[in-house]
C-alpha cells in the first residue's frame, strides 16, 4: 500500500523499436526498484515504444514527443528516451543529454557499446533522472554514474551532456552500431548471394583439379585466399549497393565516418559467417561424396581429414566470390537496410509528415 507521506516519482521511459525496446522491457522492474531506493520515493515507471524522427540537421524532432506526453502521460515527472540513433558532439560520442526547457533526457543506445550490461544502462538512466530532479544524491556522491562519465554544461545550447571517453567512446560506438545492424541475421536479405555461393562452392566437391590445387597450397596461402575472398565480397556489396556514405557537410563528417566503419564491420562479420557455414557444409558433404581411396589415387597420397578440409576451404572461397556477384540481384533496399546510415535516413522528419 502506498505511503501517503512519501513523495511520488512518475517516470516515462520511451524506447525505439527493436533492441532499445527489448532492453527497456528487461530492466523496467529493476529500474523502478533502484529509483525507489535512490530517491526515497514511491516510484512508478511507464514504458512506451515509439520511434522519434530526426530533423535534417540530425537533431531530434521532439514535437511528437511533446504531444505524446501531454496527451497520454500528463502527470509524469521525468521523461527518458532510449534511442537507437548514434549521436556525436564536441568531437566525442554523446551518451546522454538533458533537453533544455523540458524534463527530458535522451540516451543514445549505440554509444553504450555492443555488450551493454543492464547495470550500465541503469546507471546512465539513474544519472539522467538525478540531473533532472531537484532532490536526490549529489553528483559527486551519486553511486551510479560511470567512472568515465562526467556531465558537462553546454552554455550555448543551455543543456547538460554526458560524453563518452575520448579513446574508448569511438570504438564502443562502432561496436554498438554494428550490433544494431544484426549482422548474423542478414542471410534472408542476401538469399541470391547465399544460393550462388552454395552452388559454386559445391562444384569443388566434384572437380579433382580443385582437390589437387588445395593439396599443394600451403596453410598460409589458403588462409590468404579466404581473406581475399571475404574482402572481395564485402567490397562488391559496398560498391554495387552504394553503401558508402558521404557527409553532406563537414559537421557531420565524424558521424558518417562511424556509419561507414560500422557498415564495413557488419558486412565483414556477415560474410565471414557465410564463409564458415560454407566450409562446414562443403566439408561434411565431401566426407559423404568423396571416397577416400579415390581421393588418394587422384592426389597420389593417402587421403586425410586435412585434405577434405582444404577442399572445403578453397571451394568456399570460390563460393563467396560468386556470392558477391549473386548479391547484385538481391533487393537493393533490403541490402541497404542492413546498415545504420540507411535506416537513419528513413527517420528524417520533413514538413510533409505533418499532413500524413
Amino acid at each position: 500500500m502506498p505511503n501517503p507521506t512519501k513523495r511520488t516519482l512518475q517516470v516515462l521511459l520511451i524506447a525505439d523499436p527493436g533492441q532499445p525496446s527489448r532492453r527497456v522491457a528487461s530492466i523496467r522492474d529493476r529500474f523502478e526498484d533502484e529509483l525507489q531506493m535512490t530517491f526515497d520515493a514511491e516510484a512508478h515507471v511507464d514504458t512506451c515504444t515509439k520511434m522519434i524522427r530526426i530533423q535534417s540537421d540530425q537533431s531530434l524532432e521532439l514535437g511528437s514527443l511533446d504531444t505524446l506526453v501531454s496527451d497520454d502521460y500528463p502527470d509524469v515527472d521525468v521523461v527518458l528516451m532510449l534511442t537507437g540513433i548514434p549521436r556525436h558532439t564536441r568531437g566525442k560520442p554523446l551518451v546522454a543529454e538533458i533537453q533544455p526547457g523540458r524534463d527530458y533526457a535522451v540516451v543514445s543506445y549505440p554509444t553504450l557499446g555492443a555488450w551493454t550490461t543492464k547495470s550500465r544502462l541503469l546507471s546512465i538512466l539513474l544519472s539522467c533522472v538525478n540531473q533532472l530532479l531537484p532532490y536526490g544524491p549529489t553528483a559527486v556522491a551519486h553511486p551510479y554514474l560511470p567512472r568515465w562519465g562526467r556531465w558537462s554544461d553546454d552554455e550555448g545550447a543551455g543543456q547538460r551532456a554526458l560524453h563518452a571517453h575520448t579513446f574508448t567512446g569511438g570504438p564502443r560506438l562502432i561496436m554498438g552500431m554494428t550490433k544494431a545492424n544484426e549482422p548474423f541475421r542478414t542471410a534472408p536479405k542476401l538469399s541470391r548471394a547465399v544460393a550462388a555461393a552454395a552452388a559454386t562452392g559445391a562444384f569443388g566437391i566434384f572437380y579433382s583439379s580443385i582437390w589437387q590445387m588445395s593439396s599443394y597450397l600451403s596453410t598460409q596461402r589458403l588462409v590468404s585466399i579466404g581473406l581475399i575472398a571475404i574482402a572481395v565480397m564485402v567490397t562488391w556489396l559496398i560498391t554495387s549497393h552504394r553503401l558508402w556514405d558521404k557527409p553532406v557537410n563537414e559537421r557531420l563528417a565524424p558521424v558518417v565516418f562511424y556509419y561507414n566503419l560500422s557498415t564495413v564491420l557488419t558486412l565483414l562479420i556477415s560474410v565471414a559467417a557465410l564463409y564458415v557455414l560454407l566450409v562446414i557444409g562443403i566439408f561434411l558433404t565431401s566426407l559423404v561424396v568423396i571416397d577416400p581411396e579415390f581421393m588418394g589415387q587422384v592426389l597420389q597420397t593417402r587421403a586425410s581429414v586435412g585434405n577434405y578440409l582444404d577442399i572445403a576451404w578453397i571451394s568456399a572461397a570460390l563460393g563467396v566470390v560468386a556470392g558477391g556477384l549473386g548479391a547484385s540481384f538481391d533487393s537493393s533496399v533490403d541490402v541497404k537496410n542492413l546498415t545504420h546510415g540507411r535506416r537513419l535516413r528513413t527517420r528524417v522528419y520533413t514538413e510533409d509528415d505533418e499532413t500524413t
